[in-house]
């Protein structure tokens, strides 16, 4: 869609990330090209970084996006993030919504983002599934565009799509089709609901 709304416009789209607390924190620098995914960079002034784990008693929860001096007390945001070699961000999910299966941690945004880039795939969210082997594994929710037939076959489309576009691991052994995802008044995807469902 990025690609599409470039061509379409000459304008490339921008990410950055800020919370009603914090207002905003990171972006794209001016001047470099926008990499897709990328939330961008921390702004001037702003410290940002990712917890290792050693400041945390829960290494469930680690590594967490923080904001602040790391042994000052900083802002835990809540929120997933990886970094790559040039400093730039990318948002993987809410550490409460990641996916541990078989030992491997999933951000959902990732498998997502995935799944959306399928021509076939309007939406999709992405949760745990609880799995008496794995612990838990990739539950996929999906709506489709029109044009194109839910079933078995597009399931398996996609998930050799996601094995493709991230790694094997991450793919969803259960994939589902709803004609809608559960929304709130602002427009985010109610995970927990999904989570509820059998």
């Amino acid at each position: 869609m990025l690609r599409a709304w470039a061509e379409a416009t000459g304008l490339e789209i921008r990410d950055g990330y800020g919370q009603t607390e914090t207002g905003q924190l990171t972006g794209a620098p001016l001047g470099e090209p926008a990499r897709p995914g990328s939330m961008g960079r921390a702004l001037p002034g702003v410290r940002l970084w990712i917890d290792d784990g050693e400041l945390v008693a829960d290494p469930a929860t680690v590594p967490t996006f923080c904001l602040g001096p790391p042994r000052d007390r900083p802002w835990r945001t809540g929120d997933r993030v990886r970094q790559d070699g040039d400093g730039y961000l990318f948002f993987e999910g809410r550490t409460d919504d990641v996916i541990i299966s078989a030992g491997y941690r999933i951000g959902p945004f990732e498998v997502e983002s995935a799944l959306v880039a399928h021509p076939a795939v309007a939406e999709a969210a992405v949760v745990a599934a609880p799995d008496a082997e794995r612990g838990s594994v990739v539950r996929a929710v999906v709506v489709a565009r029109p044009g194109h037939e839910p079933g078995d076959a597009l399931a398996r489309e996609l998930q050799e799509h996601v094995k493709r576009q991230t790694a094997p691991y991450k793919y969803p052994r259960i994939v589902e089709f709803a004609d809608e995802l559960p929304k709130t008044a602002s427009g985010k995807v109610r995970r927990a609901l999904l989570r509820q469902e059998p």
